[in-house]
This record gives C-alpha cells, structure tokens and sequence, in this order.
C-alpha cells in the first residue's frame, strides 16, 4: 500500500467510470520501486480495470541534448518490454505533455503520475490536471521521503536539513510490496503505441543522426535502462562500497556508484539503492547513504522551495553580496564561454575535467566543485561564471538539468555553504586551487587519463 504522504489529488474531479486508469509515466519511467506505478495498479485492481501507461517525449525540454534523449529512449525501449511481459501497453507520444495527455486520458476513469520537481515538470502537471475531468494523482517516488515531508521550508544547508530528514528514515526507509497488474491491458486509441512522430525521433536519436547540438554525440559510455542501472549498482555494491568512504573523492580510485544518470531519469529508485546498500550492513553504508539521500534530497529542496533555483538569483543574499564587492577585482585569466566549452584554458585540470564531462557525459563530483569555482574565478563577472557553469553542466552532464545540477552549480557560488575567508574575486566564497587537487590525489594522472580518454575516442590523430 502507497503511504498517503507521497500522495497528492491535483484536482478535485470524482473517480469516473472508464475503460482503464492511465499512469502518466513521465520522471519516473520504471517498474521496479516505484510508488506512483503501484498506485496505479493498486487503483486499477480496486476499480477492476487494466492499466494502461504512457510517456510522453517533449523534444524542447531546455537543454536536452541527443546524448540525454538517447539515453532516455534506451531506457523505454527496455521499458515497453517490460511492461508488455504485464501485460500493460505503454503508449508513447510525441510533443508537449500539456496538450498529450488530456486526450490519452479521454476514456481514463483517473490517471496517475509521478513526481519531478523542477518548473517545467510541475507545469505540466498543472495545466493537465486543469484539462482533465476525471482525478490525477501524484506520487512521489523519486525521493526517499517526500519532499514536503522532509522540510516545510527551504534550507540553509546540509547540517539544518540533515537534523529533519534523518529523523524521518524510520518512516521512510523501508521496502512495500510490490503488485503485478491482474488484468490485461488495452490500446487506448487507435493505432500504434508509438506515434509516428515519436517513432522517427527515437530512430534519429538511436542512430546519432539530426545531433541537436554540433559536438554533443549521443554516444556516450552508459547504457540507459532499469537492467544497466541494476547491473551498476550491484558492481558497486560488490566491487567499490567497501572503498567508497576513503576514496571517494579521488577521481583516479573509480570508487563512485554511477547511479547519478540513472536517478536523473528516474530509471532507478533511491529507495531500491538505498535498501540494497543497508542490506550489506557494510559499517561505511551512512557515508553513501549521505550523498544519496541527505545531499541529493537537499537539491530537490531547493528546487521545490526556490523559484530562482536556475539562477544567481536564487542564491543566498551573503553570497551575491560578497560577490559583488568583489566584482571589479582583477582577474588573473578571464575566459570567454566559447572558450570554456572547448576547454581551451592554461589549467590542465580544468581542461581534464571539462573534457571528461564532453566525453563521458558525466564528471567526477569532486572535480566538478574545483571546475564550477574556477568558472567563477576566471569570468568577467559572477553572473556570467554562473550562466556559464550552468549552461555547461546542463549541456553536457546526464544528470544536468536536475536538482542536483542545479543545487551543485549553486553549492561553487556560496548556497548551502558558510563564509570563508575572504579573498579577491571569491570574497566570502568557498575557494579551491589546483594545489588543493593534489594534496588529494594524483591530478596529473587524471589529466593522463583524460588524455588517453580523449584519444580512444578518435580527438587526436
């Protein structure tokens, strides 16, 4: 049974009578650990009715590269199999959620969805649930504890939210049943699950043609999917936990989960990973469970409680403040966007970094603080360093576009973070250097291998 604190009515239509409940399956595309799919199949059972599920590719959401959308098709191409083994057909649609879905839930006796949480998410949902005239409802289900749960307000950082939601864990933390569907399932319209302009979006993307960006390829290093997310973690579990809180932050040790793309899409549950990492009862278990719940839940709380999350208005007044008296300071290197992207700069590790994120799709976490605060260092304002990092980690991170992009950008800027020393350029701001970098590990290795990196993949002749 899904607790009624991850529940939410979005409008105040009565259950009707219909032909299926729809699950608008759009953040958390997934069977396994997924609250708002068994809400669904609770409510279908309970109705006597199939399920039927949907997803819908919105090819303008900001940012979005073909390197995310490829990643994001792997993983419903999987899903559809998966699915169809239930019994469920899922539907795929191609366009603007808003105006998608009403019609999917036409004969619907209530639909269901899942819960992101930044703006363009929360719209949709809004103007669906004002089209609609039979209920939706909203799951939370890609956070431990819901996010309204955690705090009632925004926090100033780690060590006030930590105090909150750590409290709730016993509540939280811990396994549901989990329903198969009983009945079979039907074509809610018809024609094919996939529409043709779906269709032919998802074979441009698969075969790298029609790249949205030049430079971006759509052919990174990470299969998307629940078994790819599963098989990673279970690596995790047995090969780098028992090393994961003393070499976390060495980019050279390989030590990190890699569950953050798959979160991103919500291919995996934090739950599901949290439980499998608890059930080892490895005595370092606290250290990973902090980054995955107590940091990352702590993003989605800026970015529910923040309306500025994806701007430098959005950060704290004492850090804009230090900031602008510190403006005018000269600049050893000032940089321009272009050059940024092209990691064109005199600092090796930052170049490394740079290239590993356009390579990889992904940075090492640690890097990615000393690569956002050297952003700031070298570009002519603050403003522009924190459009630039964004923009950057946006384009290129698979996780980007996401709580925790948007709350880490903001972290090398002075949000969930205290006053430090002041200094020129950074005032009051958290600063790192490259000597920082190697008292901690190897940097020219890293640089080494990014380097190799580079030259497997056909950059150097």
């Amino acid at each position: 049974m899904v607790g009624q604190e991850r529940l939410q009515r979005l409008n105040r239509q009565p259950v009707r009578k219909g032909r299926y409940v729809l699950y608008w399956m759009q953040a958390s595309p997934r069977v396994q650990c997924n609250h708002a799919w068994q809400y669904a199949v609770e409510r279908a059972e309970r109705l006597s009715l199939p399920v039927v599920a949907c997803f819908v590719i919105s090819p303008d959401f900001p940012d979005a590269q073909g390197s995310h959308y490829r990643f994001l098709a792997e993983g419903l191409r999987e899903l559809g199999g998966t699915l169809g083994d239930y019994g469920v057909r899922l539907v795929i649609r191609y366009g603007d959620p808003a105006d998608r879905i009403p019609g999917l839930a036409a004969d619907a006796a209530l639909a269901v969805t899942d819960c992101g949480y930044l703006r363009i998410q929360r719209e949709w949902r809004e103007k669906v649930a004002a089209q609609l005239e039979c209920p939706l409802c909203q799951v939370e289900t890609n956070v431990v504890v819901p996010v309204e749960v955690a705090s009632e307000k925004e926090e100033w950082s780690a060590a006030t939210f930590r105090k909150k939601i750590t409290g709730k864990f016993d509540r939280f933390l811990v396994p549901f049943q989990e329903k198969k569907p009983g009945k079979s399932s039907l074509s809610i319209e018809s024609g094919d699950d996939t529409d043709p302009a779906a269709e032919s979006f998802l074979e441009r993307i698969m075969s790298g043609v029609g790249e949205k960006r030049p430079g971006i390829s759509s052919r990174l290093p990470w299969q998307g999917g629940e078994q790819a997310a599963h098989e990673i973690l279970d690596r995790f579990i047995r090969e780098r936990l028992d090393r994961y809180a003393a070499e976390r932050n060495d980019p050279n040790a390989h030590t990190l989960s890699g569950m953050s793309p798959y979160l991103h899409f919500g291919q995996i549950s934090p739950l599901d990973i949290a439980l499998r990492v608890l059930a080892t009862g490895h005595p370092d278990a606290g250290v990973y469970l902090e980054e995955l719940i107590v940091r990352r839940e702590l993003s989605m709380n800026y970015v529910f409680y923040n309306p500025w999350y994806d701007s430098y208005a959005g950060l704290p007044d004492w850090a804009k403040k230090t900031l602008g008296d510190h403006a005018g300071d000269i600049r050893e290197y000032r940089y321009t966007p272009e050059e940024f992207e092209e990691a064109a700069i005199h600092d090796p590790y930052w170049n490394a970094a740079q290239d590993e994120m356009r390579y990889t799709g992904k940075m090492h976490g640690y890097m990615r603080m000393y690569w956002g605060k050297k952003i700031l260092e070298w570009s002519e304002s603050p403003e522009e360093g924190f459009r630039i990092a964004l923009a950057l980690n946006n384009r290129y991170e698979l996780d980007g576009r996401d709580p925790n992009g948007f709350a880490g950008v903001a972290w090398c800027f002075g949000k969930h973070d205290r006053a430090w020393q002041e200094r020129p350029v950074f005032g009051k701001i958290r600063y790192m250097n490259d000597n920082g970098l190697k008292r901690k590990f190897d940097a020219d290795r890293y640089v080494d291998r990014i380097e190799e990196l580079k030259e497997k993949s056909g950059e150097k002749e």
